[in-house]
């Protein structure tokens, strides 16, 4: 049984905007990036305790080609995604989200 996938707010907006950007740099990225990290939501749906706990209780989804990650922990009984983060940046942003 799949658990629901909830974005907060600010993990939306990260999705979005980054999603934009790929389709910006080329046509049709943008959409590989959105079925990308989608893959990630599905498994994490599927299997809550798949990836390694990097923070507290939040775990961490690595985006297959992509320097992405998706963060999140499960509250009851969903899942909720606290952030669609680049590699790149401070984890502190994320992190205090946790």
């Amino acid at each position: 049984m799949s658990l629901t996938v909830v974005l907060r707010r600010q993990a939306r907006r990260e999705f979005d905007e980054a999603a934009d950007w790929y389709e910006q740099q080329r046509s049709g990225l943008g959409a590989r990036f959105t079925a990308a990290v989608q893959q990630v939501f599905d498994e994490i749906a599927a299997n809550p305790q798949r990836y390694a706990e990097v923070h507290r209780d939040v775990r961490e989804g690595l985006v297959k080609g992509f320097p992405y990650c998706v963060y999140y922990h499960e509250q009851s009984a969903q899942i909720v995604i606290l952030a669609v983060f680049h590699t790149s940046r401070d984890p502190s942003v994320w992190q205090a989200r946790a």
